[in-house]
């Protein structure tokens, strides 16, 4: 593993980066980039949130996920532009299709991150990112920040470091001069309560938490305090899955940072997980045969269950009853922390064999794609179930992960 080469590629300010790009090829001569300016919500309501900020708006204390009411008071003169997620959908497309020219194991990790293993690569690992970030500042009008590594860990760390439009790198032998004095909260999973605890013990440091028994870790945060403690000394070993890879099956899991002990909260997070794999099947244009839960307890102890459904599915509700009745046959009442749903033996939607032993309603299904066409171009919050309202749980789960789930570096996108 030490001879591997991973770049991770992040895009800066993507909303607004993409934004300015388009409005100076569409003959602009406002570079949103330049000016105090964001991305979110409605400019005329004045209502939403800050997506996405320019530097220079930066300078007036306005953060992304503030009101955009709140912006406006810190800078009356701040331009708001709403988002357009259509058009941000194309230019990360735009710049994997850049991207692949070097290599075929891309990865997309979100809408404006990628992970790029560049192993075999032709030219020496700077000459290749410094081609790429130019490249793409070039070519399709916006800047990145490279990180490169030997693991999709450190070089998404690296890529963290001082922005924008910047390579840099974090190689084991620089672990300790570069990420170890950190504090506790820049590494990669570490959330705000983790932070807490970890500082209640004297931790404040990345290295500090890397210096920490390993048993002493596990004995206080059990599974969960392992991960962090690994990605503290470097350590992850997973793949950089190419986008392009068949298709077997696809899912979403998520580990809550309470525990839920009602079967109303379980079966809300199982709706909201059952929406993401919805929602990911669907732009697959693939259907299910086999639907599977899995449980985690709060003392990662675990448990599964699965149905094959005669006739396959991409519908939302199907996928949500399925795992509710899986759900139901399998929960001791024990408080749980993981759910997991995937869906396997995938067909394509182009031919599908119905049976005389299920219902089958296509007006779900193209209900779901409706929905799907409206949360691609106004957010995926633009439409959400209203059991979800004030009741603390997300109502599509999955994909960029909350920073207090404990999700793989290997989960993929």
């Amino acid at each position: 593993m030490n001879d591997r080469i991973v770049f991770h590629i992040d895009v800066n300010s993507a909303y607004l980066s993409w934004e300015a790009a388009y409005n100076l090829q569409m003959g602009s001569n406002l570079d949103l980039r330049e000016v105090p300016s964001i991305v979110g919500g409605d400019q005329e309501k004045r209502h939403g949130i800050v997506l996405a900020k320019s530097i220079p708006a930066k300078k007036y204390g306005i953060r992304t996920g503030e009101t955009v009411y709140s912006a406006l008071e810190k800078c009356p003169q701040l331009i708001v532009v709403e988002p357009h997620y259509e058009r941000y959908m194309k230019a990360s497309k735009a710049m994997v299709d850049f991207l692949s020219d070097y290599s075929p194991n891309i990865q997309r990790y979100s809408i404006d991150e990628v992970f790029l293993d560049y192993s075999n690569g032709n030219l020496p690992y700077m000459e290749a990112a410094q081609k790429m970030k130019e490249g793409i500042k070039k070519e399709l009008g916006f800047t990145v920040n490279i990180g490169i590594g030997p693991n999709k860990l450190l070089a998404k760390m690296a890529s963290d470091f001082t922005k924008p439009d910047k390579i840099h790198t974090l190689f084991y032998n620089e672990i300790a001069e570069k990420m170890w004095p950190l504090p506790v909260e820049d590494l990669f999973m570490i959330g705000h309560r983790t932070k807490k605890k970890l500082n209640s013990r004297g931790i404040f440091t990345i290295g500090e938490l890397a210096h920490l028994d390993k048993n002493y870790v596990y004995s206080w945060l059990k599974k969960p305090g392992l991960l962090i403690w690994e990605y503290a000394n470097g350590i992850e070993s997973s793949d950089v899955k190419s986008d392009k890879s068949k298709v077997k099956s696809i899912g979403n899991s998520t580990t809550l940072p309470f525990d839920v002990t009602t079967k109303d909260e379980a079966l809300k997070v199982i709706l909201g997980i059952s929406e993401m794999v919805g929602m990911r099947l669907r732009e697959l244009n693939m259907r299910a045969h086999v639907i599977s839960v899995s449980l985690k307890t709060s003392e990662f102890f675990s448990y599964s269950h699965q149905k094959k459904l005669h006739i396959p599915t991409s519908s939302t509700n199907t996928i949500y009853k399925t795992a509710s009745t899986l759900f139901e046959e399998m929960w001791d009442y024990n408080p749980l922390r993981c759910f997991s749903i995937s869906l396997s033996s995938l067909l394509d939607e182009d031919f599908i064999q119905l049976s005389l032993f299920e219902d089958f309603n296509e007006k779900d299904i193209l209900l779901d794609k409706s929905i799907d066409h409206i949360r691609t171009k106004f957010g995926q919050d633009s439409v959400i179930r209203s059991s979800f309202l004030y009741s603390g749980i997300d109502p599509i789960i999955g994909g960029v992960v909350a920073e207090e789930n404990y999700p793989m570096m290997s989960s993929y996108l």
